[in-house]
């Protein structure tokens, strides 16, 4: 019996000290530390099924979808959208129409490479925001059934 009690707890730290991390749990009741550490697990495994959140196991990072970037990082075509669109204001105001499509295609590069920079940085934030909702939740669930057991979770 106590072999398999020492067992559990030495499984249980392994698994449930990361998950832990976030949560301070004080026994309200005066239980032991040996009975604080089979609660912490049941409630681990509890708040794993109840959430289909386990900060154990992760879930591997998904990339985002971006649009597709040439090596330079700007979206295929910028530059000859730009090119095309220099030229013809060039033509316009009677300017040089190769030196206007030049310009034309590296300004609609360098506002492509923006674009594309920001979007990810903005795909990053979305995702990290998501995660951090779900350990939330996982949180709350764990905090739950730690007080229904009598503990102070902070």
């Amino acid at each position: 019996m106590k072999h398999q009690l020492l067992s559990v707890l030495a499984l249980s730290v392994a698994v449930i000290s990361p998950a832990m991390a976030q949560l301070s749990v004080y026994p309200a009741s005066g239980q032991s530390p040996e009975q604080q550490q089979i609660d912490e697990t049941e409630c681990y495994q509890w708040a794993v099924e109840q959430t289909g959140i386990d900060p154990a196991a992760p879930p591997p990072v998904q990339q985002a979808s971006t649009p597709p970037t040439t090596a330079t990082g700007t979206t295929p075509g910028a530059g000859a959208r730009g090119a095309a669109r220099g030229a013809v204001a060039a033509e316009i105001v009677g300017g040089d129409a190769g030196k206007g499509a030049v310009a034309g295609a590296t300004v609609n590069r360098s506002r492509s490479r923006r674009a594309n920079d920001a979007a990810e940085g903005q795909a990053q934030q979305q995702q990290q925001a998501a995660s951090q909702q779900q350990m939330d939740t996982y949180y709350k669930a764990n905090a739950a059934c730690l007080e229904g057991r009598g503990y102070s979770v902070n």
